[in-house]
C-alpha cells in the first residue's frame, strides 16, 4: 500500500528535513505540505493582552505580585494560525508597554519574510530591541506554532525527540507566612517534587513550614537573596541537611567570583537563573556554575533555546528548563523541549486561576506533551 506524504512526516518525524526541503525551493510560486498549497509573503500579525490572576500572592526576594499582564501573539497564514506568549519581567527591563513596542517593531520582519525561512527569521528577531526577550519569544513562538501546524505534526517531532522521554516537573511554593506556606504545601500534594523560594530573612522558618507538612525532595530558589559567600555556603550546607538537591541563583548577578567560590565547595549543584538569558552568556559561567536554568521568554524564543540547551551540554552542564507566571501556551511551548533537560520547573500555568488554553498535563509531576500539531495548544485569547 502506498503512503501520502502526510502519513509520511507522521510516523517517521521527518519534519525537520521537509521543511528545509521546502525552505530550500525558495519563494517562487509557493509549495506545499502534504496537500495544503501555501502562498507568498508573510504573516498577518495581531496581538494584545490578558490579565492572568494568581491563585496565591506569588512573592519571590524581589517582589510580589497578584497577577501578570501577559501578550498573547497571533501569526496568521494561509488559513492557519500560529500562537505565542510574552510574559515580560521588570528583572530584566521589560515591561507592558515595551512589549508592544518590540511586537510592533518586529511586525514587517513577519510581514515579508517567509515562514520556512524561520531560521533566517529568528535570527533578524534577535537584533530587534536589544534586551527585550520576552516580546520575541512571544513571536518565535508563535512561528514554531505554525510551522508544526503547516506540517501537521507536534514540535516536539519536528526537532526529532521523543515525548515518553519528558521527566517530572516541580511546583513552586512562593515566599510567604508559615501558615500559608504549609497551606500551598498541602494543596501540591499532587505534585512529587517542590521548589521552594527563599532568599529572605525567613528562609529558617519557611523551610520548617515546609518540613512539617512534607518529606518529598526539595530545590531551592533563592533569586539572588544572599549577599555574602560564607553566609550562602552555610545556608546551601543546611539545606542539603534537609533533603534540598539543588539551588538556583544564590548570589546577585555581579558575584560571579563569590559563587565560583561557593560552588567550589557546595555539596549541591548550584544552577544559575538570572545570570544567563542567551546562549552567548554560557561560557563565562561554567567555572562558576553546575548547570543554567533556560526560560524561553529570557531566550528570546524557542530557537535560542534550543541553542542554549547544546551549548550547555558541550560544557557539560546540568540543564533546568524554567518559566515564567503564564498560560499553558507559554508552558507548553517550553514543555516540548523537556525531553533534552534534568531539572523541568514548568508549572507557571498552575499558579494561575484564568488559564485560557489547555495544552501539557501534569500528571504526578510527569510532563505529558499533547498529540496535536504544532504546539498543540487548545484556546484563543
Amino acid at each position: 500500500m502506498s503512503m501520502s506524504r502526510k502519513e509520511f512526516l507522521r510516523t517517521t518525524g521527518k519534519g525537520l528535513v521537509a521543511a528545509g526541503a521546502m525552505a530550500a525551493a525558495g519563494s517562487g510560486s509557493g509549495y506545499a505540505a502534504g496537500s495544503r498549497p501555501f502562498s507568498n509573503g508573510g504573516f498577518k500579525v495581531d496581538y494584545k493582552y490578558k490579565r492572568l490572576t494568581l491563585k496565591h500572592a506569588w512573592t519571590i526576594a524581589r517582589n510580589t505580585s497578584t497577577y501578570k499582564d501577559n501578550v498573547f501573539v497571533r501569526l496568521e497564514k494561509d488559513g492557519i494560525v500560529g500562537l505565542g506568549e510574552a510574559a515580560h519581567n521588570v528583572r530584566y527591563g521589560e515591561t507592558l508597554e515595551s512589549t508592544y513596542e518590540t511586537i510592533e517593531k518586529a511586525k514587517p520582519l513577519f510581514e515579508i519574510t517567509s515562514p520556512w525561512h524561520f531560521v533566517d527569521l529568528g535570527e533578524k528577531l534577535q537584533k530587534v530591541c536589544e534586551g527585550q526577550t520576552a516580546a520575541k519569544a512571544a513571536l518565535d513562538m508563535a512561528l514554531m506554532d505554525w510551522i508544526g501546524k503547516a506540517l501537521e505534526i507536534p514540535y516536539y517531532r519536528l526537532l526529532g525527540l521523543d515525548a515518553k522521554k519528558a521527566p517530572q516537573t516541580t511546583f513552586s511554593i512562593g515566599i510567604d507566612t508559615p501558615e500559608v506556606i504549609r497551606q500551598k504545601v498541602r494543596e501540591a500534594e499532587p505534585y512529587p517534587l517542590l521548589k521552594i523560594k527563599l532568599g529572605k530573612d525567613n528562609d529558617k522558618e519557611i523551610m520548617e513550614a515546609v518540613r512539617a507538612e512534607t518529606d518529598k525532595t526539595l530545590r531551592v530558589d533563592a533569586n539572588e537573596g544572599w549577599k555574602d559567600k560564607e553566609e550562602c555556603l552555610r545556608e546551601i550546607e543546611w539545606l542539603a541537611e534537609n533533603g534540598v538537591d539543588v539551588v538556583e541563583q544564590p548570589m546577585p548577578v555581579e558575584m560571579l567570583e563569590e559563587t565560583a567560590w561557593v560552588r567550589e565547595r557546595s555539596p549541591i549543584p548550584v544552577i544559575a537563573d538570572e545570570s544567563v538569558k542567551q546562549a552567548s552568556d554560557i561560557p563565562k559561567l561554567a567555572q562558576a556554575f553546575d548547570g543554567i536554568n533556560i526560560k524561553v521568554d529570557k531566550a528570546g524564543g524557542l530557537q535560542e533555546a534550543l541553542r542554549m540547551i547544546w551549548m550547555a551540554r558541550s560544557l557539560d552542564m546540568k540543564i533546568m528548563l524554567g518559566c515564567m507566571v503564564s498560560s499553558s501556551l507559554s508552558i507548553t511551548a517550553a514543555a516540548h523541549l523537556s525531553p533534552l533537560v534534568d531539572y523541568p520547573d514548568l508549572d507557571g500555568h498552575l499558579l494561575i486561576s484564568n488559564d485560557p488554553f489547555q495544552g501539557v498535563e501534569v500528571r504526578d509531576g510527569w510532563l505529558i506533551l499533547p498529540d496535536r500539531s504544532g504546539l498543540g495548544c487548545l484556546g484563543e485569547f
